[in-house]
């Protein structure tokens, strides 16, 4: 059965503006911060290990589109899921919400690569047993 994760952040005073809004460069932070408490859930971490050696998931696109505004100390539901689970990219999609409203949506996408000796990525499938755990949150 999909679900989808759910986890809440708080804006702090170091998130926002003059006006004390939430920046609109934080919602980025945020989808970050959320994909790292999913993964970790999930039992995986944004830098994984095997037996051929490490794997990542740099970023290849970002967006998010903003609905209102929140400002310093509320608190933010976030819901995500992943919308689309390729051979070697994964989407992701944050939908974030206070007390009810929606506030912001964004994705992000990430492609997996092993990395050489002097850190060059080269984009490789995702191994099987990742898919098997992404799988759980892909609608």
């Amino acid at each position: 059965m999909t679900q989808t994760f759910k986890t809440q952040r708080r804006v702090e005073f170091r998130d926002t503006d003059a006006a004390r809004m939430a920046h609109f460069s934080v919602f980025f932070v945020f989808m970050e911060q959320a994909e790292h408490e999913l993964l970790r859930h999930l039992g995986l971490s944004v830098m994984s290990r095997d037996d051929e050696g490490p794997i990542s998931f740099p970023r290849v696109g970002a967006r998010c589109d903003y609905q209102r505004s929140v400002k310093f100390e509320d608190v933010l539901d976030i819901e995500v899921s992943i919308v689309r689970l390729g051979e070697k990219s994964v989407t992701y999609e944050f939908n974030f919400s206070h007390n009810g409203h929606p506030v912001a949506s964004g994705q992000t996408t990430t492609v997996c690569c092993r990395f050489d000796e002097d850190g060059t990525p080269t984009s490789v499938s995702i191994p099987e047993w990742m898919v098997q755990k992404l799988s759980a949150v892909t609608v």
